[in-house]
Formats: C-alpha cells, structure tokens, sequence
C-alpha cells in the first residue's frame, strides 16, 4: 500500500503544473503600475511539482490606472526530456494608489496557455485576484513591497471539467531609474497528495518611462 501511495504521489506530481500564471513563475504583480512600456526578464525555480528552472519574458504597456501584459516563459522540470513553453497575459487595474498615497491597491486577472510536453496535455490556466503595496521612501531608489491573493483555475485539454486552486504571492519591485529588479515567492495549496509547493521568481527589467509615484 505504501508503494502506491508513492507511485500516486509521483504521478500527481508530475501531472499537475507548476505554481505560476506562466509555468515555473511566481504570479507576479505591481500593485503600483505605471505608465510606459516596461521590458522584464524572468528566472522562476519551483521547490516542488517537478522543480527545474523556468525562463521567461513580459512587456507592460502601462496606462496610468491601466497595465497590461504580454509575455512567454519556457519551464524545463528536472529530469524531463521536453521544455513546456507558455504564453499568456494579464491586466491590472489600479483602485488605488499615486505619487502622494504610499499604499497601492490593484485588481488583476490573467490567462496563460502551456504547450503539451513530457506526456501531459495542454494546459490553460486562468488568474484572478488582487494586491497590495507599500512605497518605501528610500533616497535615489523605489522600493514597492507587496502582497497578492489569488485563484488559480486550470483546465487540460482534452479533459472535461477544471481546478481550482488559492495562491499567493510576496514580491518586491525595486527602480534605479529607468532599470530594476524584481523578486517574488509565490505559494499555492494544491491539496491532496500534492500539499503546498512555492516557487521562487527573480528577474531585472528596464521601464521606456519612469514609473508613476517615482
């Protein structure tokens, strides 16, 4: 019995995606946003769920309350033959936030399409949740700490029906002018067999404008 327990395990495991709008990646956000075109590369590192190293890209054109986003990201699980390639994008809405309030609130929703690869089918998942941050006043450098709930929903293709699954994500945005960086741990309870698995995300990025609030 414990030798099938294992073997259910493994297959769950392996089946299942790994956290993150784009497969390997946190589900990354700033609550903040901006205005501008905003070019970001990603390094995601799943702690579970098949591990591996995921690569990926996204460009933001924000719209003062309004940001929306385009990108790719190709995830290799450790010990897979096949690389999982996704595209996808989202949209975030500012309710809140400015140059002269230092607590932002957004609302974003997304949607992100994994190729089939390693004998799984095609995956599309969609994301739907919020943020919040903080701006930290810090002489010559932007600092936005934050902190976003989200739901996860996925469905496989060829497969009737869909999952759901609670996430959430803590990130920080950092701005030296027109470049920065970004890191973010990113947490979903996939239930069952499989438990909680964290994958953590870092990346830099050059933003065609300066961010609003900087």
């Amino acid at each position: 019995m414990k030798r099938i327990m294992t073997v259910l395990a493994l297959s769950a495991v392996a089946a299942a995606p790994a956290a993150a709008q784009w497969a390997g990646m946190p589900v990354w956000n700033s609550p903040k946003g901006g205005t501008g075109v905003t070019i970001n590369g990603d390094l995601g590192m799943p702690n579970g769920n098949g591990k591996g190293t995921a690569f990926g890209a996204r460009a933001t054109l924000g719209l003062a309350n309004l940001s929306l986003t385009a990108g790719v990201a190709s995830w290799k699980p450790k010990g897979a033959a096949e690389s999982a390639t996704s595209v996808g994008g989202n949209a975030a809405f500012k309710i809140i936030g400015g140059s002269l309030i230092p607590v932002a609130l957004n609302l974003q929703i997304g949607a992100a399409r994994a190729g089939a690869a390693n004998n799984d089918s095609a995956t599309t998942r969609v994301t739907a949740g919020g943020g919040i941050a903080v701006s930290v006043p810090t002489p010559g450098i932007s600092i936005e700490p934050y902190l976003s709930v989200t739901n996860r929903w996925y469905k496989k293709s060829g497969i009737s029906g869909t999952t759901s699954n609670m996430g959430w994500t803590l990130g920080a945005n950092a701005n030296f002018g027109m470049f920065g960086v970004h890191l973010a741990y990113d947490s979903e309870n996939y239930g069952g067999l499989i438990g909680t698995v964290g994958t953590f995300g870092l990346g830099a990025h050059v933003a065609l404008k300066a961010p609003i609030g900087m």
